[in-house]
């Protein structure tokens, strides 16, 4: 339902509230989807006990992260100049604690963390298979080549591991810190959307393209690029994402096999991760 221009979800007559700050959970008006699948996530809650269980409801704690970050960025831009030193270091509590848990991410990226390559084949006339390094690069080098040049125009992303090293390189500071700039000016639902997706699949960089596809702040760049504008044309999305964070799983399982209720439940658990970043990042004013 909207109310005084923003979505909030009612139980009968009582609204869901932020669990943190008890208000009402408030939903931007351009995100319907977000509030219908949170209403949803009520709907299947069969007793008051599970709701007390943040596993069974991760929508509307993703939502809360969002509008708890929102307040405080609204509370710090209306604060008096008196007091600003003060409202600047409260509202900047989440988003400092956000920017400085996911930097470090780049250093051990999954999508630059690649297999060394395979010893090479003294006989010519064995039929050579791609190796796990050779996916990596193939699956990696599209998403490099769209945030160094759209996204991050003139950064260096280079792969984390050296051949034969098991200790992965730094990128460097310089790419740190215009990752961390741009961070500091996503609003507040597309951070907390990049933060769920960064800590499900331990990439900054699958994070963060599957942000800039689906964000709506984004809807600029996506237009001028091209992506996902023209008809037919295929979009960077969950799957996309997941295969990019799990490639070497994958080429394991697909060698020796899957451990049943394990590797399929990460599987599933995965997409429903990047699921949840993408309904808290995009909205209805993106292209």
């Amino acid at each position: 339902m909207l109310t005084d221009g923003l979505y909030t979800i009612y139980l009968d007559s009582r609204p869901v509230r932020n669990p943190q700050t008890k208000v009402p959970l408030s939903i931007p008006p351009s995100k319907p989807h977000l509030a219908t699948a949170i209403a949803l996530e009520w709907d299947l809650l069969t007793s008051a006990q599970q709701a007390l269980r943040a596993h069974l409801i991760p929508l509307t704690s993703i939502a809360s992260r969002a509008h708890d970050l929102a307040m405080q960025d609204a509370s710090a831009a209306s604060s008096k100049p008196a007091s600003e030193s003060t409202a600047v270091h409260q509202s900047r509590t989440i988003r400092d604690d956000i920017i400085m848990t996911l930097i470090p991410y780049l250093d051990t990226d999954t999508l630059l963390c690649w297999a060394p390559p395979p010893p090479k084949e003294a006989d010519p006339t064995i039929t050579v298979v791609p190796s796990l390094r050779d996916l990596q690069a193939r699956v990696a080098e599209p998403i490099i080549s769209y945030l160094t040049t759209s996204v991050w125009p003139g950064v260096q992303l280079n792969p984390s591991l050296d051949e034969g090293s098991i200790f992965p390189m730094q990128q460097p500071q310089e790419t740190k810190d215009v990752i961390r700039g741009w961070m500091a000016g996503l609003n507040a639902w597309e951070l907390v959307g990049l933060e769920r997706a960064v800590l499900a699949g331990k990439s900054l960089c699958v994070g963060a393209r599957l942000l800039c596809e689906w964000g709506e702040s984004f809807a600029d760049v996506r237009q001028t690029i091209g992506s996902g504008s023209s008809p037919g044309a295929q979009r960077f999305g969950i799957e996309d994402a997941a295969q990019a964070c799990s490639l070497e799983v994958m080429w394991q399982t697909g060698r020796w096999g899957e451990v049943e209720d394990t590797h399929d439940v990460d599987k599933e658990d995965l997409r429903s991760q990047f699921g949840s970043a993408v309904l808290v990042a995009s909205g209805t004013n993106q292209a």
